[in-house]
């Protein structure tokens, strides 16, 4: 199952670039930068990656930002997370960056943009992998910041194919940012928000109902409601679950517990992905293959999640049929070996 989960062709749509940042980029671009470090070594660094919670966690990822400085630190950083992608088969991407976690360090939004892209650019042209960016907004700040941030991104909207929101759930309903996303819609970007990860139910509504989202990330909790899990199915609605992460930060206490082999028998759009790579101890293989042995997910639930993560994408048209007809000629001749 392992050789079947590494050669299938995939899509990942919940993939936070800074959490990408291995311990060991971290270190050389720190130095590059003159930047001192908290930590004496990467297997300090390493060490500290054990979280009770997502602000634990937090904590150490805005502790890692401080390092990525220059457009060249967003393009290495960037394209060392595409190279990863495409030894395991990702051949579409879909990546969050946080704008206010640099522009509070003084870092120019255009930098930060114009690194990523280019990595991404060069991602298409050496492995073919296409990809688009998502302007993720930190909950925790105000909805003021927000809008302030929105407006920078509007010169460099061409590079954006949607607004997020991510950061501390509890505390930050979806209607905080109700007008925010109001906004967004009338400009054009597609919408996803993280809810239902440690926050309510409630809040998963809300992001359906008042930001008008067009994917969750993570829904984890939606498992506790009957009526919400019949209007996702109702609205073909995609969830980018992220089991590696769920397990770090106790969304889920052992993998065996995680809601995706139930999702997908109610015929939920559920996705996995890997979240933050490189502090939740895998990239998007990893992630399918604990979950796939957690679960005892068979090779027709595989090709499921790996059909979802393309139809729920927001590739075009022709891109996502590409992309499924790849996914369909591996599945036939895999089986047929």
């Amino acid at each position: 199952m392992e050789e079947f989960i590494k050669q299938m062709p995939k899509a990942e749509l919940h993939l936070h670039i800074e959490g990408s940042l291995e311990p060991e980029l971290m270190f050389e671009l720190a130095e590059r930068n003159g930047i001192q470090l908290p930590y004496s070594s990467v297997e300090e660094l390493r060490k500290a990656y054990h979280f009770s919670n997502l602000q634990d966690f937090l904590d150490i990822y805005y502790e890692g930002t401080k390092v990525l400085i220059t457009e060249q630190d967003f393009y290495d950083l960037s394209f060392a997370y595409f190279t990863k992608a495409h030894e395991q088969n990702i051949i579409h991407a879909e990546i969050f960056f946080d704008p206010q976690s640099h522009t509070a360090r003084g870092v120019e939004l255009s930098t930060v943009v114009n690194g990523i892209t280019k990595a991404m650019e060069q991602a298409q042209i050496q492995f073919g992998i296409t990809s688009h960016l998502i302007f993720s907004l930190l909950r925790h700040l105000s909805e003021e910041d927000a809008f302030l941030h929105l407006e920078q991104a509007i010169p460099l909207q061409h590079h954006f194919i949607g607004i997020g929101l991510d950061s501390s759930e509890i505390g930050n309903p979806p209607e905080k940012f109700q007008q925010l996303y109001q906004m967004a819609g009338e400009l054009g970007f597609k919408r996803v928000a993280h809810a239902g990860e440690e926050g309510p139910p409630q809040y998963i509504w809300d992001s359906l109902s008042l930001l008008q989202i067009d994917r969750i990330d993570h829904g984890n909790r939606a498992m506790e409601h009957e009526n919400l899990l019949n209007e996702l199915v109702l609205l073909g609605m995609g969830l980018t679950l992220c089991p590696l992460s769920n397990l770090k930060l106790k969304v889920v206490k052992d993998l065996r517990d995680h809601p995706v082999k139930k999702m997908l028998n109610l015929g939920i759009k559920a996705t996995i992905n890997s979240d933050d790579p490189a502090y939740f101890g895998g990239y998007l293989n990893e992630n399918l293959i604990e979950v796939s042995k957690a679960l005892h997910l068979d090779k027709a639930d595989l090709y499921q999640l790996a059909f979802n993560s393309f139809e729920v994408s927001f590739a075009d048209d022709m891109r996502k049929r590409e992309m499924l007809v790849k996914l369909d000629q591996f599945y036939s001749n895999f089986n047929n070996e």
